[in-house]
């Protein structure tokens, strides 16, 4: 029998199971992978914003951890909502060395605006976390947050990734998403640059975006592909599934992330 790539998303939970540790298993099973969860904290959550959010103990995030990892072991792993400096700290220690391919995804706010990681918890993320990071993917808002950029172009793209690049990380993919025109992304390790381009959906419904390309990113690691590769073929995937996202509640709905597996039926 053959046993499929197994991937670990650290990551916060989202009650309305569009972001979050719902939409990485999702997007690790759409593609193939195991995915297997460690809690950081949970929300009440859903289309029109987050209600509440509760981080877990570090000892609960450790063990979890070293329950998966101990017995199961990973091939990749997948780090969101951290929340606070204690636990961006012990997730960094954690990961130390875990030998595998890790994607960092420094989540700040919900789709909605509403805070995920506290303002003390920032110089966290640039010395602790991201030096152990593979390939680092914030948006527009999160560089501004991590390194003082206001992103307008592509230019300021290539600028805040030099920025990123800095604080340690091998690679880093700047989201263009929130610039005008089509969806830009820039990666780069400071040597080789990709500019991963794709037409612009004009679909409100966009919650989980982040999460899900960060986590198709990590499947791809996992299987073995080359970063570039990895993050293509995560860029396809999502750019799928945000032309397949769909209405839910009375706010932004989440993307399809089944898009793939119904267009095969």
């Amino acid at each position: 029998m053959t046993v499929p790539a197994r991937v670990l998303t650290i990551a916060g939970s989202d009650s309305g199971g569009g972001a979050g540790i719902q939409a990485d298993l999702k997007t690790m099973l759409a593609l193939g992978a195991h995915g297997m969860s460690v809690v950081t904290a949970v929300t009440a959550q859903n289309s029109v914003g987050v209600q509440g959010a509760w981080e877990l103990p570090v000892e609960a995030v450790r063990a979890q951890y070293r329950s998966v990892v101990d017995d199961i072991g990973v091939q990749a792993v997948k780090t969101g909502m951290l929340a606070s400096p204690a636990l961006v700290t012990t997730v960094s220690e954690l990961l130390a060395d875990v030998g595998v391919p890790v994607v960092v995804d420094p989540v700040s706010v919900s789709k909605h605006g509403d805070r995920l990681l506290a303002d003390d918890a920032l110089d966290a993320v640039r010395t602790r976390l991201l030096p152990r990071a593979t390939v680092t993917t914030p948006n527009l808002d999160e560089v501004a947050e991590l390194t003082g950029i206001v992103v307008t172009d592509e230019v300021g793209m290539r600028r805040a990734a030099g920025r990123l690049l800095s604080y340690g990380p091998r690679w880093v993919l700047v989201k263009g998403g929130h610039l005008s025109g089509d969806a830009v992304d820039l990666l780069t390790d400071g040597r080789e640059e990709h500019w991963l381009r794709a037409t612009r959906h004009d679909n409100r419904h966009t919650h989980g975006t982040g999460c899900t390309l960060a986590s198709a990113v990590s499947v791809g690691l996992a299987w073995g592909l080359t970063v570039p590769d990895a993050v293509r073929r995560a860029k396809e995937y999502v750019t799928g599934a945000i032309a397949a996202g769909f209405a839910l509640g009375a706010g932004i709905g989440p993307v399809d992330h089944g898009w793939e597996l119904r267009a095969r039926t």
